[in-house]
């Protein structure tokens, strides 16, 4: 579905520079473009009374606007119209101005003079918000996001917590299930999921990231089969290509891989980059995984702030998940929660490293034992989210299933 596009602004030669831009974009589906403030909030006012639908995903105004002025404006769009993304065209971007553009609730600013890529970068990541917002609203739901599949994102509260365990599992959780299932390994510059499952791989995701229309076959040559069933999207063996990953990449990506998987869990790992913001923000399901000990819940509690002043992800939008629980340890599940502010995932994951260490070692996790008590839990957290049809896979022992697991006779 096109992105439509609304501009705004009293310069006429400014306003044709600007439209002339924006249908050069692909999927971009420029509208006449409304030249004063009174205008434009009328005929938003007009096409919210039949539905929220009719609204223009994306609001470009420039600073050459009134009678109200450009900022003023942007609030009260915000503020009337909260699924609809504002982009400000300025000639000033300096701090100050994006400071207040962002307060004033704008989701973007671009620089004068136009440049064609700065202004489709931004457009594209505007257009992914005000769709998602709409699919959270209930409003929108086959719209430009592009499809059914469920995405979860799986960040530690600091290294070494066990996100990428996690992740992993959850996911093998919803492919044993029976539901097509695609593994994103978002820690770009330490990224472990290959490691985990004992796989070479030459492409990753970093392959993906110059690549401005991601269709199915290029998707499916970057993604590495696995014996399990998963589809691994992984990090690129040399960390420093990492920066080649922008939000705006991660956004395509995601949408390309909600509209062919059922499932789809990102592994983000603990630092925030731009790539793992986008992806937290456009997920379903965000967790955070920590463990039971003050470091760690401090740094949850650092991280869902963070995620709050960036406008990322509410707290209570946040499903915090305790790995390595213990009844002895001071730190309970319930204090976790108090203290983050978060939502609370039921299932807590017991510390129980002995039955990780020899598949961890050998780099085959998706071998655990299903009689591991880790493995239980992480499988039953995928059922708790939804993720996977049953959990009882995760009981299953010894004989080889077709994905590779264990089975037993019942």
């Amino acid at each position: 579905m096109p992105t439509r596009i609304l501009p705004a602004g009293a310069d006429p030669d400014a306003v044709r520079s600007l439209v002339t831009l924006l249908s050069q974009l692909p999927d971009a589906e420029p509208q006449p473009p409304l030249t004063d403030s009174t205008q434009l909030v009328d005929a938003l006012a007009r096409l919210a009374a039949e539905s929220v639908d009719e609204l223009p995903e994306v609001l470009v105004v420039h600073e050459r606007i009134g009678p109200l002025p450009a900022l003023e404006l942007v609030r009260e769009i915000a503020l009337r119209f909260p699924a609809v993304g504002v982009i400000l065209v300025t000639s000033d971007a300096s701090p100050g101005l994006f400071a207040a553009a962002m307060d004033s609730g704008a989701r973007g600013l671009v620089a004068l003079p136009l440049s064609y890529d700065e202004l489709a970068g931004r457009v594209q990541a505007v257009a992914q918000w005000a769709t998602e917002v709409r699919r959270h609203l209930g409003h929108g739901g086959e719209a430009a996001g592009g499809g059914g599949g469920t995405v979860v994102t799986v960040s530690g509260a600091k290294g070494g917590v066990g996100a990428t365990l996690t992740a992993v599992q959850l996911a093998l959780a919803a492919q044993a299930s029976g539901r097509p299932t695609a593994l994103v390994d978002l820690d770009l510059q330490s990224g472990d999921v290959a490691s985990y499952l004992d796989i070479q791989f030459r492409r990753s995701v970093a392959d993906l990231a110059a690549i401005t229309d991601i269709s199915p076959r290029v998707l499916a040559d970057a993604l590495f089969r696995h014996d399990t069933g998963l589809s691994l999207l992984l990090a690129p063996g040399e960390g420093e290509r990492g920066e080649e990953v922008t939000d705006r990449a991660v956004r395509q990506i995601v949408r390309a891989l909600r509209s062919r998987y059922e499932v789809v869990v990102v592994d983000c790992g603990a630092q925030l980059g731009a790539a793992g913001a986008a992806a937290v923000e456009t997920a379903d399901t965000a967790l955070l995984v920590t463990t039971p000990d003050v470091i760690a819940v401090r740094a949850a509690k650092r991280t869902v702030r963070m995620w709050d002043r960036l406008q990322i992800r509410k707290a209570e939008e946040t499903t915090a998940v305790v790995n390595r629980h213990s009844r002895h340890t001071e730190i309970q599940p319930a204090l976790v929660q108090r203290i983050t502010g978060t939502a609370l995932a039921r299932t807590a994951v017991p510390a129980n490293f002995k039955e990780l260490q020899a598949v961890v070692d050998a780099g085959r996790v998706h071998e655990l034992d299903g009689r591991s008590t880790v493995k239980q839990a992480l499988w039953a957290l995928a059922g708790e989210l939804g993720l996977a049809r049953a959990a009882e896979g995760a009981h299953r022992g010894p004989a080889r299933a077709p994905g590779g697991f264990r089975r037993r006779k019942e």
